[in-house]
C-alpha cells in the first residue's frame, strides 16, 4: 500500500515545527523518544523522498547537515538512499544537489526490520538500514552504516526518527548522532530487474 495522504506539515518544502523542536532536543531526549518509539511501516516509506536533518551541530561543518533519503521497492524489498541538498539555513527549502530534477543518488540501504538473532539488533522496535546490503561499491565506507530508524509520534506517519552505527567487522559502534526524516515529496518507484 503506497501512502497517498501527507500531512500539511510535508506539502511544503521547509520543516514543521515539530522537526524544529527535534532538532533542538538533547541526546538523552532524543534516545528516550527513540526508545519509546513505534516500528514503522515500510509501505508508508516506499516511493517516497524525505527532508533529512542531522541532529548534531558538527554536521554543519563537515556540509551534511541536511540531506534527502528516499525509499523504493526493488524487486518486491524495499531499498533506500541518500541524495545531498544545499547546506542553507535549517528552516530553509531543502533543494537537491545538483540539481532537484535529477539528484545525485549515493548511500544505498536495505531495509528490513530488525532481526532479534543478526548482529545488528540494537533496536528490535525499529526498522533497520543496511548500507553494507545496499549494493554499494566494495570500497565505499557508506557501506558500514546502519541506521535503525522509529516513528517517534505514533499519530503522525510523517515523522521518523533515526539512530545510527558504524559496522566495524563485528564490532557495531554508535555514532552519537540523531536524524530526523519528514515526508517531503514522491520518489523513485518500484525497480524491477529481470
Amino acid at each position: 500500500m503506497r501512502h497517498e495522504a501527507p500531512s500539511a506539515g510535508a506539502t511544503t518544502n521547509r520543516p514543521s515545527a515539530r522537526v524544529l523542536e527535534l532538532e533542538r532536543m538533547s541526546p538523552a531526549d532524543l534516545e528516550r523518544l527513540f526508545v519509546d518509539g513505534a516500528t514503522p511501516d515500510p509501505d508508508a516509506l516506499a516511493g517516497w523522498e524525505f527532508r533529512g536533518l542531522n541532529t548534531p551541530s558538527y554536521f554543519k561543518l563537515l556540509g551534511i547537515k541536511k540531506f534527502i533519503k528516499g525509499f523504493f521497492r526493488k524487486n518486491g524489498d524495499l531499498y533506500g538512499y541518500n541524495c545531498p541538498v544545499v547546506q542553507n539555513a535549517i528552516d530553509g527549502p531543502w533543494i537537491a544537489k545538483p540539481s532537484d530534477d535529477q539528484p545525485k543518488r549515493f548511500g544505498f540501504y536495505r531495509v528490513d526490520r530488525v532481526d532479534p538473532t543478526a548482529r545488528d539488533n540494537a533496536y528490535l522496535h525499529a526498522l533497520l538500514l543496511d548500507y553494507g546490503r545496499g549494493d554499494n561499491p566494495r570500497l565505499d565506507p557508506s557501506r558500514g552504516l546502519r541506521d535503525y530508524l522509529v516513528q517517534p509520534d505514533r499519530d503522525n506517519p510523517d515523522l521518523y526518527l533515526g539512530k545510527a552505527y558504524y559496522a566495524v567487522g563485528r564490532l557495531r559502534v554508535p555514532t552519537r548522532s540523531f536524524f530526523i526524516l519528514e515526508r517531503h515529496r514522491p520518489g523513485l518507484g518500484d525497480v524491477v530487474y529481470r
